[in-house]
């Protein structure tokens, strides 16, 4: 059974930073794609970052490029998301989400198998 258990959520303020993490198991993790989205209340889910299964490449949204950082460690089953200089408006549910197509890359929700159940960003101006 393939669970992706995040955390590092919380409140903060604008411009400051915040790290998320993703746990994955169940899964051949290093074969796998990772992405992060969010959801805002009242607005669909919108893709954030995306990062290769060798972690060689990454894809953001325009919105936050230059301000978070995906990145992966193949030994400990994990995808991280640093978040800086953060706004009121990065205020959403994150979501981990797993590929398990070899050789995809993808920056929309349906190209993703596996989501976990999200953490809580809140970012007060």
């Amino acid at each position: 059974q393939v669970q992706l258990v995040e955390s590092g959520g919380g409140l903060v303020q604008a411009g400051g930073s915040l790290r998320l993490s993703c746990a994955a198991s169940g899964l051949t993790f290093r074969n796998s794609a990772m992405g992060w989205f969010r959801q805002a209340p009242g607005k669909e889910r919108e893709f954030v970052a995306a990062i290769s299964w060798s972690g060689s490449t990454t894809y953001y949204a325009d919105s936050v490029k230059g301000r978070f950082t995906i990145s992966r460690d193949n030994a400990k089953n994990t995808v991280d998301l640093q978040m800086t200089s953060l706004k009121p408006e990065d205020t959403a549910v994150y979501y981990c989400a797993a590929d398990r197509h070899l050789g995809q890359l993808p920056r929309t929700s349906v190209g993703y198998d596996y989501w976990g159940q999200g953490t809580q960003v809140t970012v007060s101006s």
